[in-house]
């Protein structure tokens, strides 16, 4: 059985002379909604005016407003309802196209961790799987939120059941959400923990990161990423993958 020391050294030896890949392949995946929440909109409307920001990983990127009598102020008061709506569709698209990333960048590091070579088109190989990547993301924040409803523990416990998700449907995009969330909760009975403590192990590294203003993350996310890929292989029993392309299964 491995510790997180090992997933930790197999993943830099899969990183060794892939760095720069991983760095733009785990930013571009970033970007596009693996694993975030995406782009949030906030309109405020008061008796002082309105107020419209745009944020993205909890820093404003845009930022406008005005009183009731100001062109921009009428403007956003008079459209708030088209702006809704807008905010609406936006992060639908934005959270269906980060459950298609996210399982194209698992596959990216299983790639890495296979010693074959990664290929950044991986990101997007799963497109027309899209229902099944969107349907097992949505499932898994509302198991997720119901289980938190009674207790937070339960919830992280919950989130950590389904945590194998997308490497499942990586290798296996036939299935149907619901079994691929079955198998990754079979597959992480008795492993819950181990995964937690890989993950604290990267403490040192994500503090560093915060000193930098978050910089530090390019290269700590691939890391992490890559190690919780040795992870999966060394749980499901499939390290010794063999070269095929299950975008095309």
């Amino acid at each position: 059985m491995k510790y997180a020391s090992d997933f930790r050294a197999i993943a830099r030896d899969a990183l060794r002379g892939k760095w720069v890949i991983a760095v733009i392949v785990g930013l571009v995946a970033a970007l596009l909604g693996a694993g975030s929440d995406g782009p949030r909109v906030k309109l405020n409307i008061s008796d002082h005016g309105a107020n419209l920001n745009v944020g993205v990983a909890g820093q404003t990127i845009y930022s406008t407003g005005g009183s009731p009598h100001s062109g921009i102020g009428a403007f956003l008061i008079g459209s708030a309802i088209y702006i809704v709506l807008l905010a609406l569709v936006f992060a639908a698209v934005y959270f269906v196209l980060g459950s298609i990333i996210q399982v194209g960048y698992a596959r990216f590091n299983l790639e890495l961790v296979d010693r074959r070579e990664p290929s950044f088109d991986a990101l997007f190989a799963y497109f027309p799987c899209w229902k099944t990547m969107a349907a097992a993301r949505l499932l898994q924040s509302l198991y997720v939120l119901l289980w938190s409803l009674l207790l937070i523990i339960p919830g992280i416990i919950a989130g950590y059941s389904y945590a194998m998700t997308e490497y499942i449907l990586a290798e296996h995009p036939d299935l149907t959400a619901s079994e691929a969330i079955d198998c990754s909760k079979q597959m992480m009975s008795g492993n819950r923990w181990r995964l937690f403590c890989m993950q604290f192990s990267f403490i040192g590294w994500n503090l560093l990161s915060a000193l930098t203003l978050g910089i530090g993350s390019l290269w700590v996310r691939p890391y992490q990423q890559a190690a919780t890929a040795a992870f999966y292989r060394e749980i499901s029993g499939t390290e010794q993958a063999v070269d095929t392309d299950p975008a095309t299964e």
